[in-house]
C-alpha cells in the first residue's frame, strides 16, 4: 500500500510539474500559433520561414556547431534561405539550389529578399507598374537578380525593389517566398 501512495506521489508531482512548465502555444509561440505553423524550439517563429543571409561571408557547416565541418561559404548578403529547423543559436537553412546545412543565428536577417527565377538560362522576367501583366513593363530581370520583397498580395504578385528598378513581380518567379504568401 505504501508503494501505490508513493507511485500517486510521483505521478501527481511529474503531471504538476509539466502543466506549470509546459508553456501554451500562445504563451511560448505567439506568430507561429496565429498563423497555423509549428514553432521553432527556440525562437518560437515559425518553421519554415524565408529570411535572409546578413552578411557577405556566411559558413554553412554539416551540424549545428562552429567545430563541424563547413559545408559551404556564402558570399552574399540579402541572399534568401529558408529556415527549416532550429537548434539553440543555430539554424538549418535550405537554399535555392536545396543545398541544406547549418548557421549561426546571428548571420541571418529577418529582412525578406528574393530571387528571381526563370524558366530558361537566357530568360527574362518582367517587373509590371502595376500587379497585372498588362501593365507597363518597368523592367526585365535576369535569373538570380535578389531584390527586396516590400509586399506580397497573397494573390499571385509582389512588390519588389533593387538597384535601379521596382514593381511588381509574379509570385511564381520569386524563391523567398511561398505559393500564395502575404507579406506586408
Amino acid at each position: 500500500m505504501r508503494h501505490v501512495h508513493r507511485a500517486l506521489f510521483v505521478m501527481a508531482f511529474a503531471a504538476a510539474f509539466a502543466a506549470a512548465w509546459t508553456p501554451t502555444p500562445s504563451q511560448s509561440q505567439p506568430q507561429a500559433a496565429a498563423q497555423g505553423l509549428a514553432a521553432g524550439s527556440a525562437s518560437g517563429l515559425p518553421v519554415p520561414r524565408f529570411v535572409s543571409l546578413k552578411s557577405d561571408k556566411v559558413n554553412m557547416h554539416i551540424g549545428p556547431a562552429k567545430t563541424y565541418e563547413v559545408k559551404w561559404l556564402y558570399q552574399r548578403a540579402g541572399l534568401p534561405v529558408e529556415i527549416t529547423a532550429e537548434f539553440e543559436t543555430w539554424r538549418r537553412i535550405r537554399d535555392a539550389d536545396g543545398t541544406e546545412g547549418w548557421v549561426y543565428h546571428s548571420l541571418l536577417s529577418g529582412r525578406r529578399t528574393g530571387m528571381v527565377t526563370a524558366r530558361g538560362a537566357d530568360d527574362l522576367v518582367t517587373l509590371h507598374e502595376k500587379p497585372d501583366v498588362q501593365s507597363v513593363v518597368t523592367a526585365r530581370l535576369e535569373r538570380g537578380v535578389i531584390a527586396s520583397v516590400k509586399r506580397c498580395s497573397g494573390e499571385g504578385w509582389c512588390y519588389l525593389a533593387g538597384r535601379g528598378f521596382e514593381g511588381y513581380v509574379q509570385q511564381t518567379r520569386l524563391w523567398g517566398v511561398y505559393p500564395n504568401e502575404k507579406v506586408d
